[in-house]
């Protein structure tokens, strides 16, 4: 199906990307503007691949005309008041403009709020009696008598002075899915739903549900004085069970075929269309650096790291992210690909690689591939026959320059970007999609800043369809909270690494790391975001030789106990100093890997310490080891500033963690009632001064059990 995908949601003078889905290029694509705003002039170009930009609020109707017949698209534009807020500053939308003032990424940006940031919105789906009785789950619901219900809970911006009550929610009917219901001669879903009063419900007729319902909504919030601000877009399906893969099985989500049919009518299946697989909710990520990790000899590399896989799994990680493993230009990162479709010789053949996977899964872990869409390297056979003939089948494969070098970031000198405006280009991204996707549990996609949004959402829809738990990670920095919506599940977060950074190095307090995490809600990105937590890796220098082996502790415990998807990086657990340098296995610090493996065994017995459990500041005072000193008048190699606490809480317990920088132990009192023994290592691990006040003694980091 060449549809172009979900409705958009937009800015007026905000550009989106316009392409057909699962492309034929030898095929004819025509775009139009087939409805728009009254006083609108918006228009759309006349290549395949377009863009579009709203110029008037309200609702824009895109027309595809495509081999398979003529589509239709949903825009919604909001009058725009906030362009950049959320990526101001070294991001990613500067870097695609290649602005002269962010000719590196700045890993610390300020994001530059212009008053108060995006609201947030999450959507639920049920399936209910029409008359209103007791909401069905997935069951059977009085034959086509039943509704759809689509319930939105808006959430104000954590900076915004407005109540949940002041947010209005925009519902949006998935034109796929109003198209497909319309060709099996039922009800149009979009005419027949309605919206309740308070403007919190979408109610649509089961009789009108095609075999998948898709609905997508925004919160759009107002402060006084200022214009709407929208937040990202969350999406639900309601599909209907027992019916087996869909005819589009390159769209997303397709029901289970195991689904059992009710007795008294078709039985339902509701799915949170960007929630995080479920198992990110408690997941570790490893990464390997593949071709210095094992220090194998040349084509081995593959063989020696599936020798090393069960010490990696008895660690306690579950997913392994491996740098890429495709065939490259020689330079040792891999990045710089000259064919997608095959794996590296220097680290083994195909086999090899299938073998390494499977040896993973056996282990119980999970398999990331480093999955790369901005560019080729130089040596790319469509590259090196484009740049020397203008008159090349490839030249248009490619982004170029007046000077005549190819489209590149950073003056990166060996590669050249893709240029996915080019149907050939996104057909071939595409096919490498379908070749690796089916081995793996995951992408971690290289650069995603640097491609289209529209190329990321026909991705997720083309892995979703066969496999909902895919796992889609990006590397944005720093983050964009727009790429949750559709796009990606689980976003490094560069801020986080970056706050513990500056904690290590004594320029700024270890209380810094909480507003780093508040950031996330602030800049928009909703609560079922997932983020991926490190302190170092492949691009970066070890945490430890930077900021010292204490305050290395005290951040890798912060990855486990924030609420995130902690990453060690190889080497890490053991005390590696060298970026990319073989593993030194033989030189071990065994201490260091067996914190590690208290730390990753403690997160999987607390579950309040994980991705889903809240984050609460609680009050506390600091002093050093010393206990006949008061509070806050610390001296010596402990400072106030050194150590933070904070609570994590789920519905079965709430824990009390605190986390010391300094390079001695520190004494810390906390306003709450809580246990002595440290969760961590088993030991009791509160001490009382002279004043009779009771404190936690923390070497880099303590979690104790708070008392009801």
């Amino acid at each position: 199906m060449h549809h172009p995908g979900p409705p958009r949601f937009l800015s007026t003078g905000e550009t989106t990307q316009l392409a057909p889905r699962d492309p034929d290029p030898t095929a004819s694509y025509e775009w139009r503007v087939a409805d728009a705003p009254p006083d609108s002039e918006a228009t759309v170009g006349d290549e395949s691949v377009t863009e579009f930009t709203p110029d008037a609020p309200g609702r824009y109707r895109l027309g595809l005309d495509a081999p398979d017949g003529d589509h239709l698209l949903t825009v919604r534009a909001f009058a725009a008041s906030y362009e950049g807020v959320d990526v101001a500053g070294g991001s990613g939308t500067a870097i695609r403009d290649r602005d002269a003032d962010h000719a590196a990424i700045d890993y610390g940006a300020e994001r530059a709020h212009e008053g108060v940031g995006k609201p947030r919105v999450r959507l639920d789906a049920t399936v209910e009696e029409a008359a209103g009785g007791e909401p069905s789950g997935s069951g059977a619901v009085g034959g086509e008598s039943a509704e759809v219900v689509v319930r939105a809970t808006p959430t104000p911006n954590p900076e915004s002075a407005l109540d949940a009550s002041d947010l209005a929610v925009a519902f949006v009917v998935d034109d796929r899915d109003v198209e497909r219901a319309v060709a099996e001669g039922r009800r149009d879903p979009r005419d027949a739903a309605r919206t309740t009063d308070d403007g919190r419900a979408l109610r649509v007729p089961t009789d009108a549900v095609p075999d998948r319902l898709r609905v997508h909504g925004v919160a759009v919030a107002r402060e006084p004085g200022r214009e709407q601000r929208v937040s990202v877009a969350d999406a639900v399906a309601v599909e209907r069970a027992g019916q087996g893969a869909l005819p589009d099985a390159d769209e997303a989500n397709d029901p289970d075929p195991t689904a059992a049919t009710g007795a008294d009518g078709p039985a339902f299946e509701t799915v949170r269309l960007n929630q995080p697989p479920e198992w990110t909710a408690d997941a570790t990520v490893y990464e390997v650096y593949v071709r210095t990790f094992a220090d194998a000899d040349e084509g081995e590399a593959f063989a020696a790291i599936e020798d090393r896989i069960p010490e990696i799994a008895a660690l306690g990680v579950d997913t392994l992210w491996l740098t890429p493993v495709l065939q490259h230009d020689g330079k040792p990162h891999g990045y710089n690909i000259v064919d997608f479709f095959d794996v590296a010789e220097d680290l083994g053949d195909r086999d090899d690689y299938e073998a390494l996977v499977e040896a993973a899964h056996d282990n119980g872990m999970r398999v990331l591939f480093d999955f790369v869409a901005n560019h080729t390297a130089r040596d790319h056979e469509w590259f090196r026959d484009a740049y020397r003939n203008p008159e090349s089948p490839y030249r248009d494969r490619f982004e170029w320059q007046e000077s005549g070098e190819p489209g590149t970031y950073f003056d990166w000198e060996l590669i050249a970007n893709l240029n996915h405006a080019n149907l050939d280009v996104r057909r071939f991204l595409l096919d490498v999609i379908d070749e690796w996707a089916p081995l793996v549990d995951g992408f971690r996609c290289d650069m995603a800043w640097a491609v289209p949004d529209s190329f990321w959402r026909e991705l997720r829809d083309r892995v979703k369809a066969k496999d909902r738990e895919f796992l889609l990670m990006d590397e944005t920095i720093p983050y964009i909270p727009g790429f949750h919506e559709g796009m990606f599940d689980v976003h490094f977060d560069a801020t986080l690494y970056f706050q513990l950074r500056q904690v290590g190095r004594g320029a700024e307090p270890a209380a810094s790391v909480l507003d780093a995490i508040d950031q996330r809600a602030e800049i928009g990105f909703p609560d079922h975001a997932g983020f991926l937590q490190y302190i170092e890796n492949h691009d970066e220098t070890r945490y430890r030789v930077e900021c010292g082996d204490a305050a290395a502790a005290a951040a890798g415990a912060a990855t486990f106990t924030l609420p995130g998807v902690p990453m060690v990086y190889a080497g890490q657990e053991i005390g590696q100093r060298g970026r990319r340098d073989a593993i030194a296995w033989d030189h071990a610090r065994e201490p260091v890997r067996e914190r590690y493996e208290r730390l990753i065994a403690t997160r999987e017995d607390h579950p309040a310490l994980g991705a889903d459990g809240d984050l609460e500041r609680v009050g506390y005072h600091v002093a050093s080891g010393d206990l006949d000193e008061r509070p806050i008048v610390a001296s010596g190699d402990v400072h106030p500033d050194d150590v933070v606490a904070f609570r994590r809480r789920d519905d079965a317990e709430s824990l009390i963690v605190v986390l010391n920088f300094a390079p001695e132990p520190a004494s810390v009192a906390v306003d709450a009632d809580h246990a002595d023994r440290d969760l961590v290592t088993g030991d009791s691990c509160v001490v009382v001064d002279g004043e009779g006040t009771e404190r936690i003694s923390v070497d880099e980091v303590a979690v104790v059990r708070e008392r009801e």
